[in-house]
């Protein structure tokens, strides 16, 4: 089981704890892509409390603002209560309160080339539109996401020709890349690009990018407010989440991390790793249904 959190600390600068929380998956379902109600109504207690709630997110400022934000504000944000957003794995964050959501920044230094990106707005147009689609709302990334009416099985095995027609656009384009264990340096040896699937898209990216970027940016956000929290709880669906913690914990912030799909298997860590077992939940418990749990005692623990 869960070792007890420490109750709501009076002092708002040092919050007993901080959320760091991957969207798809742990709060937005990979299946229908939104959020349940009880998890914005969680999410919203513990902010409202002096909680941290940060997400740190491959997905795009629009989708947080449309599935995320826009709930809580309609749920009853409570005035004064601020959220970050950290999307696309670090390119881009912004900030939004009951009011709405602030300036978008764009790190353009991280950005995909134009071209790149449409010539593969071109590939999915012409040879995968039935099973996916190019995420115009992306601002650093090139993505593309399954149709929520198709099947995962199918589209899986589309992906895996997509992934390999987008590595020959980007030798075509003259970027290097890697893809799993597949590395494919440019002329001059670098890699500088990722290709990252996941079981819902494919992400095209800096290799610069990642959950560990999304965590520091996380930090700095924090300090400018002159919040420095206890301890932070980061949670994830996938392998790559890990990298939160990592960050965190490398940088002396105790931490644990929460994996809701840990059927990938739980590596070893230097710190706590806990699934929907440590709840009490059985392996079925999984996704946003984990996430759910979690934010759900931790809102019983810290505010009751």
């Amino acid at each position: 089981m869960t070792t007890p959190e420490t109750p709501a600390s009076p002092s708002p600068s040092t919050p007993p704890l901080a959320l760091l929380l991957d969207v798809d998956g742990p709060v937005a379902s990979p299946v229908t892509r939104t959020v349940q109600p009880a998890i914005i109504a969680d999410m919203l207690a513990l902010a409202a409390a002096g909680i941290p709630v940060i997400f740190n997110t491959g997905r795009s400022a629009a989708f947080i603002r449309e599935q995320v934000m826009d709930p809580m504000i309609a749920a009853g944000m409570p005035a004064g209560t601020l959220i970050h957003a950290i999307c696309e794995k670090g390119a881009v964050w912004f900030s939004y309160t009951s009011t709405g959501a602030g300036a978008v920044h764009v790190d353009h230094e991280l950005a995909i080339p134009r071209a790149f990106g449409d010539d593969v707005r071109r590939l999915v147009a012409e040879d995968y539109a039935r099973h996916m689609f190019f995420d115009e709302t992306k601002l650093a990334m090139v993505s593309v996401e399954q149709h929520i009416d198709v099947a995962n099985s199918d589209y899986r095995d589309e992906q895996e020709l997509f992934d390999t027609d987008a590595i020959g656009l980007m030798a075509r384009h003259g970027l290097g890349v890697v893809r799993l264990e597949h590395h494919a340096p440019d002329s001059d040896d670098q890699i500088d690009y990722r290709v990252d699937p996941t079981i819902i898209s494919t992400d095209i990216e800096s290799v610069r990018l990642g959950k560990d970027l999304g965590a520091s940016r996380a930090v700095e956000l924090l300090a400018a407010q002159g919040i420095t929290p206890l301890a932070w709880r980061t949670v994830g669906d996938s392998r790559t989440d890990y990298a939160m913690a990592d960050w965190l914990h490398h940088n002396d912030h105790p931490v644990k991390h929460v994996d809701v799909r840990p059927a990938d298997g739980v590596p070893v860590k230097p710190y706590e790793v806990l699934t929907a077992a440590d709840l009490g939940l059985g392996a079925e418990v999984i996704h946003d249904d984990a996430g759910a749990a979690f934010l759900h005692r931790w809102r019983s623990a810290l505010i009751g």
